[in-house]
This record gives C-alpha cells, sequence and structure tokens, in this order.
C-alpha cells in the first residue's frame, strides 16, 4: 500500500520547522511510521547542494544556477529517500517541495511558470504531496522570525542568501504560495501562522487527520 506525502510550505519565518517536528511528534506517537526530510537536502548530495544555495557567501550566484540545483536536489531526493519510502506505506513529512520553487524562482524570481513546472515533472519523476499545508504569514514578520534564528547557512542576525533578499521578492514569494493554493485547492491548505504555536499546531493536526482519514 503506498504511503502519504505531506508537505509543508510558506515564506521563510512561518515556521515550517516547528510545526514539521510537532506533526511528525504526533504522527509517531500514534504509531505511523514517519520519515521527516526537507528541501533543498535531505540526501546527502542534497545537503551540500543546501549549504551552496543558501550560503550568504554566494551572493554571486545567478536565479537560473539556484533553480537548477534546486531541481537537482529534489531529483536526487525523490529517487533515493521519498519514491522509496512510499513505497513502503510510509508517510512523509516535507518542509518544502515542487510549489516553493514555484513561488521562489518563478514568482520571487520572475521564472516562466509553465517551464518550471516541466523542470518540476522531471525532477519529481511524477511524485506528487497528497496535502500541502502553506503557513501563511506577513512577510516583514515572519522575516523578522527568521533572521534572528541560528542556522548552518547563516549567524543569527544576518539570514541566509535567500532570506537577505529585497522585501519585494518575499512580497512575490508570499503571492506566489496564495496563487498555488488558489489553482489547487483540493491538495493545499493555507493556514494563518500569525497565532501561536499551540494554534497554528491544532490548525495543522485537522489538516492532516482530514487528509490522512479521507
Amino acid at each position: 500500500m503506498r504511503g502519504r506525502f505531506i508537505t509543508i510550505e510558506g515564506p521563510d519565518g512561518c515556521g515550517k520547522t516547528t510545526q514539521t517536528e510537532l506533526l511528525v511528534k504526533a504522527l509517531r506517537e500514534e504509531g505511523r511510521g514517519v520519515i521527516v526530510t526537507r528541501e533543498p537536502g535531505g540526501t546527502r548530495v542534497g545537503e551540500e547542494i543546501r549549504s551552496l544555495v543558501l550560503s550568504a557567501k554566494f551572493k554571486e550566484m545567478r536565479p537560473l544556477t539556484e533553480l537548477l540545483l534546486m531541481s537537482a536536489s529534489r531529483s536526487q531526493h525523490v529517487l533515493e529517500k521519498i519514491a522509496p519510502a512510499l513505497k513502503e506505506g510510509k508517510i512523509i513529512v516535507c518542509s518544502r517541495f515542487t510549489d516553493a520553487t514555484i513561488a521562489y524562482q518563478g514568482y520571487g524570481r520572475g521564472f516562466d511558470i509553465p517551464l518550471i513546472e516541466k523542470v518540476n515533472v522531471i525532477a519529481t519523476t511524477g511524485v506528487w504531496p497528497d496535502l500541502t499545508i502553506i503557513l501563511d504569514i506577513d512577510v516583514r514578520e515572519g522575516l523578522r522570525r527568521a533572521i534572528k534564528t541560528d542556522k548552518a547557512e547563516a549567524r543569527s542576525g544576518e539570514g541566509d542568501r535567500l532570506e537577505s533578499e529585497e522585501i519585494g521578492f518575499h512580497e512575490r514569494v508570499r503571492a506566489g504560495y496564495l496563487e498555488v493554493a488558489k489553482k489547487y485547492p483540493a491538495r493545499v491548505k493555507v493556514i494563518d501562522a500569525s497565532g501561536t504555536i499551540e494554534e497554528v499546531r491544532a490548525a495543522v493536526m485537522k489538516e492532516v487527520r482530514a487528509s490522512l482519514d479521507g
């Protein structure tokens, strides 16, 4: 029996990491087989690509390079980890996937959306999420949260290469996510991430339970 593929998306600082961890903990406590992963990354190859794409050291990286690196990481991720786990009947919870490429490289960078959709089809080999949760938040508030967090790609107060982009870029990314939600209402659910961690957690669990029980 095929497993279930859940992705958590949203602008920088929306709380993806926290909500992903809470969701995985709850599902494991129910005795479900869950694999948690992220993009870019998720595999040894993917994590090396992540360090390149997000590192604040590489501000000269061109948008096309960024798009192709993200897609290369995704291809490795799907073939090595996601597809095999789904065949084993596992639940995959992934922080970011194809919708992030539409939002960041499509709406944020201005790449042709149909072109990105074709690249996504190639990179995923037809593996798509069963449920996508977009944690929506005001861009300035999200960046305030994100930049004060220490991470491998940047020190607290500085932000990684994408977080350091101008505010207009992040506004376009958020708008892109909301357009994705309008286009795929059966799969994509938008949750207001401005509330407390517990409020957001409850809303996420409601959508996940509806999907798993459906």
